[in-house]
């Protein structure tokens, strides 16, 4: 993990936003820690896409590195 957030401002920890994901994520947690703001709203008001769109970032979110950049 990125301590120096001086350097590397944009760097999210993996995990943090898979579990804001897997319980959060038909409320778009995950997406308000990525600092997508108007995404996190579209998932707030839509049940995460009906759900579809938060399993699917779920499974993209395994896939990134640790830490990873927005």
């Amino acid at each position: 993990i990125v301590q120096n957030n001086l350097l590397y401002p944009n760097a999210r920890d993996k995990w943090v936003a898979f579990l804001l994901c897997l319980f959060l994520g038909v409320l778009g947690a995950h997406k308000f820690y990525e600092g997508k703001t108007g995404m996190g709203l579209l998932y707030l008001f839509t049940g995460g896409l009906c759900g579809i769109g938060a399993v699917v970032d779920c499974i993209i979110l395994l896939c990134k590195p640790n830490p990873y950049y927005v």
